[in-house]
């Protein structure tokens, strides 16, 4: 990597732009990066096993519907990806967490880096150096296959960009806090990195910690919304509504059932995302929906899929949502030339 591009990557100068061709960004099959644990990781020692079969599931899933996955993983675990998935849908590329949502681009129709949180490697002394080492993986990944990127110096994890590629945007306001802004800057210098046209900014429903979007809503399709219902908290409800129909005019916002589950939360700087269906993957043809094992599983599949043309994917979360997280937390998505880049490098490494 050359000394002018690391400087861009690395300190994450406002207007630096990975070197590049211009991109292909029409809709076909989603690429879905996702990062397994590594073995030995003591944070991760008690649930390894969990994170993985989760993977392997998620995956199968993807490459069922018709879009396609790649595993980075160690070797340790390669061998097991690679025979439930086959050679073509790992690559032995390990990063330092599994949160790859989070330190990876965000959209992938328009990508940009933004830089990732000290929060999203819980803070505390070390943080933001914590977290730039993670998300330095990513973006050698990006360079070493050619990505066309945006990069600026606004601090925001992936899973607090929430967009409908049709120029919509929530992002939960610890990104004005992150970076010292007013809203109407802010929109200003989203609109400048994104193209965004139209941006929300919301309260999140946890305050402390990540406070992301993504735990909050999703959009299924071009101005189409999916909440969170919040019956014991009517407050919070009518103020999220509120925000999002002052950012978002003539959006549609449906309430689906969250039967929110702390009772095992396994780091409690991160919550849970249990009961969270709106932690959902969305790509061009489908919505790949969590699963909780709960009475209200199937219902909001079927709300849902009333709601979207796209096809509804159901996928087993139960064992992982207790980390924070889940099917759009741990995917990193990439369409179009860059898609079929970073796929290429990937799968041609020795």
């Amino acid at each position: 990597m050359d000394v002018a591009r690391w400087l861009c990557l690395g300190l994450f100068l406002a207007g630096c732009e990975m070197a590049g061709d211009a991109v292909d960004m029409s809709a076909g099959p989603e690429l879905i990066i996702l990062a397994a644990p590594i073995a030995g990781d003591p944070y991760y020692a008690d649930v390894y096993a969990d994170i993985v079969e989760f993977q392997i599931e998620f995956g199968r899933r993807i490459i069922s519907a018709g879009d396609d996955v790649i595993i980075l993983s160690d070797e340790t675990a390669a061998p097991a990806f690679i025979e439930a998935l086959g050679p073509s849908h790992v690559a032995v590329y390990p990063v330092e967490d599994i949160w790859a949502r989070d330190f990876g681009t965000s959209n992938a129709a328009s990508p940009v880096f933004f830089r990732y949180t000290a929060a999203g490697q819980g803070s505390g002394p070390g943080g933001q150096a914590d977290a730039d080492a993670v998300q330095s993986a990513a973006i050698e990944l990006a360079d070493q296959a050619g990505l066309t990127a945006a990069f600026g110096r606004l601090l925001n994890d992936g899973g607090n960009y929430v967009d409908d590629y049709a120029g919509s945007v929530v992002i939960s306001r610890k990104f004005l806090r992150d970076n010292d802004l007013g809203e109407s800057e802010a929109r200003r210098l989203i609109r400048e990195r994104t193209g965004a046209r139209q941006i929300a900014f919301i309260e999140a429903d946890e305050q402390g910690g990540l406070e992301h979007a993504d735990g909050v809503l999703a959009f299924i399709g071009p101005g189409t919304l999916i909440v969170n219902a919040y019956p014991d908290d009517p407050d919070y409800a009518a103020a999220l509504r509120a925000d999002l129909e002052s950012g978002l005019p003539g959006v549609s916002i449906h309430e689906v059932p969250t039967p929110y589950d702390a009772s095992a939360v396994y780091d409690d700087r991160f919550g849970s995302a249990c009961g969270l269906y709106t932690n959902a993957l969305v790509t061009p043809n489908r919505v790949y929906l969590p699963q909780f094992g709960v009475a209200e599983d199937a219902d909001v599949v079927n709300q849902v899929q009333t709601l979207t043309d796209r096809e509804v994917i159901p996928v087993p979360s139960s064992g992982v949502c207790h980390l924070g997280g889940g099917v759009r937390c741990m995917s990193w998505q990439l369409r179009g030339e860059n898609a079929a880049r970073l796929a290429a490098h990937l799968r041609n490494r020795p």
